[in-house]
């Protein structure tokens, strides 16, 4: 029996981690675990919680990665061998203080307990916001990278809110799959009959680089799944997903959490999609009520044709979820329709109204109304007002806007 097991390996359920941490408390080299004499005591340290200084020596109190904070000691500098970490509570510590009114005294001994208080609660926010950022691109399905990060406060993720990357269809919806695709050999150049826009009746709405060419109000018709292109089709632009890296940031003027992009997007340029529940307006108007009392603004109606459908991104949504109002907003909202052809059920997609730069933060106009366009699409609804806080003008609770701009019309609605 024992012959048959020869050569057998059984999957630890342990992380490697895990294991080499319980090699070194056992004093234990192991090759395949990468750990011999000379990285025998080289523990990790997951952060700092509170310095002092003996005589002319500076010792740091140690949190281990994997250990409970009843294990945390005293430790030398000159035993760590973490920079950035260091760096980090130095600081951190410079902040507190500065939020204090102090600074950082030169021959400090020891740090008062409310401070180095602060500093555990900051690493602690830091390495749970550094897990919700690893969870987020964990169920991303676009090449854009998500980043989040806050230096103003102590807020943590936010509650009950699920990442997803497109619709989420609510109870007594269907949605209505395209029949037929075009057999364009290319699209762009050789279009048959006007491509997808031509048989709906609508322009190209994409120059050759993929910036869109059509006026705010006027429908976009991308190529669908019964199309004979492929992904990198020019007509298939929304549907490739977001392209850029993203940082979900902590304001620091009271607007919650923002967005800002981490590289410089084109003018005219898809930026990302407005996803989320989609619900029905009677359904719209009872969360609307909750989120009135909430001052939240979650809710975007879909009126193409007729207001009967609204998205609300509050649970469910994507990193749109987090992008603020501004009355000089610099991304523009366009109607898009791709597999699914119930007009009453548009995609919502944000494009960039100028060149934005790689650190700018990412907004559009909550109450945004499009411009009068040619026949074409008067069909259209120019009213792009999101319905975040939902029932008639007169029952709306007034929301301050704090966006901050010259043309700042002080209200949200």
């Amino acid at each position: 029996m024992a012959e048959n097991l020869k050569g057998l390996e059984v999957k630890c359920l342990s992380p490697r981690s895990h294991l080499q941490d319980l090699c070194r408390l056992a004093r234990l080299s192991c090759a395949r675990l990468e750990i011999n004499k000379k990285n025998l005591n080289d523990f990790e340290v997951e952060y700092l919680c509170d310095y002092k200084k003996v005589q002319d020596e500076e010792y740091y109190l140690v949190k281990w990665k994997g250990y409970e904070e009843s294990e945390n000691s005293w430790e030398p500098r000159k035993n760590l061998r973490c920079m950035s970490i260091l760096k980090q509570f130095h600081k951190d510590l410079e902040k507190e203080l500065l939020r204090r009114g102090a600074k950082v005294k030169k021959g400090m001994r020891r740090l008062d307990p409310s401070v180095s208080h602060q500093l555990v609660l900051k690493a602690k926010q830091r390495r749970v916001i550094k897990q919700w950022e690893k969870h987020l691109n964990l169920k991303r399905n676009h090449k854009g990278r998500i980043f989040v990060e806050n230096e103003v406060d102590l807020e943590g993720p936010p509650r009950d809110f699920t990442y997803i990357n497109e619709y989420k269809v609510g109870d007594g919806i269907t949605l209505t799959e395209v029949a037929v695709g075009c057999e364009c050999r290319n699209c762009y150049n050789e279009a048959v009959n006007g491509c997808c826009p031509g048989v709906s009746m609508n322009r190209f709405a994409y120059n050759d680089q993929g910036q869109v060419k059509l006026k705010a109000g006027m429908p976009i018709y991308e190529c669908n799944s019964r199309c004979r292109c492929g992904i990198e089709c020019p007509n298939r632009v929304v549907q490739r997903g977001i392209q850029y890296d993203f940082c979900i940031f902590r304001t620091c003027n009271g607007r919650g959490w923002g967005v800002r992009t981490m590289e410089k997007i084109r003018k005219n340029s898809f930026v990302m999609e407005y996803v989320g529940e989609i619900i029905t307006s009677e359904e719209a108007e009872r969360r609307g009520q909750i989120y009135d009392r909430q001052g939240a603004t979650y809710l975007f109606d879909l009126d193409y044709v007729e207001d009967v459908y609204t998205v609300d991104a509050k649970h469910y949504g994507n990193i749109s979820h987090f992008v603020n109002h501004s009355c000089n907003p610099n991304l523009q909202v366009y109607n898009i329709f791709i597999n699914n052809i119930d007009e009453r059920l548009p995609r919502i997609a944000f494009f960039a109204t100028r060149t934005i730069w790689a650190g700018e933060e990412l907004t559009f106009d909550y109450n945004m109304h499009a411009d009068p366009v040619d026949i074409e699409s008067t069909r259209m609804d120019s009213n792009f007002g999101l319905a975040g806080l939902a029932g008639s003008p007169k029952k709306r609770i007034r929301v301050e806007c704090k966006c901050g701009t010259d043309s700042c019309r002080k209200y949200l609605f």
